[in-house]
C-alpha cells in the first residue's frame, strides 16, 4: 500500500482514478458469444460451458430437488441474514398517495413489479450465495412474476451446494448452470431452456460486466454499471488499527483489481494500520490475491477529517467506513457513497451478509449518480391522473396557451374540443 502525505488538492482528481487493468478485446468476445447464443440457444450455451468451465453438460437446467442439507450452523446464519434482509427491504414499500393538484385534477403514482428478473451469481473460488439473498428477497417482496438465476458449474458439472440450498430456501425451483458472458446472453435473448428477462442483476468479472453493458443494446435493463469491489476507510486516533486493517483486507481478497483506500488525519494511525495489514495478510488463504490488490491501493494523510470526507465524496466509494469519533456527526457531509458504516464495530462484512441493507452497490465512482439495489430496483412506477369536467375547465386554458406557444395545434385542439363541449352543455 502506497503512503501519500498531504497531497495538493489539484492532485486529488488523479488520486481518485481507479487503476486500469489490462483486458482483452472484450467487445469482440461479447459479440461473438452473444451472436452464437442468439442463433443457437442451448447448444451454444453447452459449447461455451465446455470451453470455459471445462465441463460437458447434458442440460443447463438444475432442479432444486438436488439441493442437499448443509451445515446446521451455516443454515442458522443464512436464516438470520434472510430475516434481516427481509425486514430492511420490507420498509421500502410505499403507500399510494393521491394529490389534487388543482380542483378537479387528481394525480397519483403506483408501483408495478418488473415481470421477469435475471440474476447472475458468480461461482468459482468465491460462490456468492449471499447475493441470492440480496437479490431474490427484494424481487419476491416486489412480487416479480419470474426470477431466473444463472451460476456457473464447477469442474464436475455441479452447482455449489450452498447456492442450491439458498435458492431452494427462497422458493426457487430451478436455477441454471450457466456462467460468464453466455449466461448474460441467455437471459438477454432467451434459449430453449432459459427464459428471456427484462432486467439483469448481479456482480461478476470484467467479462460479465461487459456482457451486462451489451445487454442494454438489446433493450434489457441492468441493475447498474459495475466494476471491481472497493472500500474507503476514514480512520482517526479513536480507530482500532486491527479492525481497520481487517476491513481493508476484506475487500482486497475479492480480486487483484479490488480497490482499497485508507484516509486519516494522523500519520501514526496510518503506520499502525499498515503494520497490522502486513501481519494479517500473512494469515489469509487468499493472500496472493489480496497482496495484488494492495499494490494498487493507497493510504493518504490529510489535514483533518473534513478533508477526508471531501476526498471521499470525490472518490465516491462503494463502501465507506467512518472509524472515527462521533461518526454520526459527519453523516450530513456525506454526499457520494454506496453504503456507509459508522463506528469501530460496523464492519463492511456486516453489510455483505447479514445486517439488512443490500450489498449490490455502485462501484467505480458510480455512487455519484447511482444508488445501491433496493426494493425500487425491482419495481417500475406508473403515474395516473383523472381530470374531471371542472378540472379541464380549470387547467384547459393554460394548456391551450402553452400548446399554441409550441406550435402544437393538435395538442391545443384536444383541450379545445372538450371545453367547447362543456360550454354547450
Amino acid at each position: 500500500m502506497r503512503i501519500i502525505k498531504n497531497p495538493d488538492r489539484k492532485d486529488w482528481l488523479k488520486l481518485v482514478q481507479r487503476p486500469e487493468m489490462a483486458a482483452a478485446d472484450l467487445d469482440a468476445v461479447v459479440k461473438e458469444i452473444f451472436d452464437a447464443v442468439q442463433q443457437n440457444g442451448d447448444k451454444a450455451l453447452l459449447q461455451f460451458t465446455e470451453k470455459f468451465d471445462k465441463v460437458k453438460l447434458d442440460s443447463v437446467e438444475v432442479k432444486n430437488a438436488n439441493a442437499t442439507a448443509i451445515n446446521s450452523d451455516l443454515e442458522k446464519a443464512i436464516l438470520l441474514a434472510k430475516s434481516n434482509i427481509e425486514k430492511f427491504h420490507a420498509t421500502q414499500c410505499e403507500e399510494v398517495k393521491r394529490i389534487e393538484t388543482t380542483i378537479g385534477v387528481t394525480c397519483w403514482r403506483e408501483s408495478r413489479p418488473i415481470e421477469r428478473i435475471g440474476i447472475y451469481i458468480p461461482g468459482g473460488s468465491a460462490p456468492l450465495f449471499s447475493t441470492i439473498l440480496m437479490l431474490v428477497i427484494p424481487a419476491k417482496l416486489a412480487e416479480c412474476k419470474e426470477i431466473v438465476v444463472c451460476t456457473p458449474p464447477d469442474k464436475n458439472g455441479n452447482i455449489n451446494p450452498v447456492i442450491l440450498f439458498t435458492a431452494k430456501l427462497l422458493g426457487l425451483e430451478t436455477i441454471y448452470a450457466a456462467g460468464g458472458i453466455q449466461a448474460i446472453a441467455a437471459m438477454t435473448f432467451g434459449t430453449e431452456t432459459i427464459p428471456k428477462v427484462d432486467k439483469i442483476f448481479g456482480p461478476g468479472n470484467q467479462y460479465v460486466t461487459a456482457a451486462k453493458k451489451a445487454a442494454q443494446n438489446f433493450g434489457i435493463a441492468i441493475d447498474m454499471p459495475a466494476g471491481p469491489s472497493e472500500i474507503l476507510v476514514i480512520a482517526d486516533k479513536n480507530s482500532v488499527p486491527e479492525f481497520v486493517s481487517a476491513d481493508l483486507l476484506s475487500q482486497a481478497e475479492h480480486g487483484a483489481d479490488s480497490q482499497v483506500i485508507l484516509l486519516s488525519d494522523n500519520e501514526t494511525v496510518i503506520n499502525e494500520i499498515i503494520s497490522q495489514l502486513k501481519a494479517q495478510l500473512e494469515k489469509l488463504p487468499r493472500k496472493a490475491t489480496a497482496a495484488l490488490a494492495l499494490e494498487n491501493s493507497k493510504a493518504i494523510l490529510l489535514k483533518d477529517i473534513d478533508s477526508c470526507i471531501e476526498f471521499s465524496n470525490l472518490y465516491a466509494p462503494e463502501h465507506l467506513i467512518l472509524a472515527i469519533e462521533n461518526a454520526e456527526m459527519f453523516i450530513p457531509k456525506i454526499s457520494n457513497a454506496g453504503s456507509v458504516f459508522l463506528g469501530n464495530y460496523s464492519c463492511e462484512s456486516a453489510g455483505d451478509y447479514a445486517s439488512g441493507p443490500n450489498h449490490t452497490l455502485p462501484t467505480n465512482g458510480y455512487a455519484r449518480s447511482y444508488s445501491g439495489v433496493s426494493l425500487d430496483s425491482f419495481l417500475k412506477k406508473i403515474t395516473f391522473q383523472h381530470v374531471s369536467k371542472k378540472g379541464i375547465q380549470n387547467i384547459g386554458p393554460a394548456i391551450e396557451l402553452m400548446a399554441d406557444a409550441e406550435n402544437l395545434f393538435a395538442h391545443k385542439n384536444a383541450v379545445a374540443v372538450r371545453l367547447k363541449n362543456l360550454n354547450h352543455v
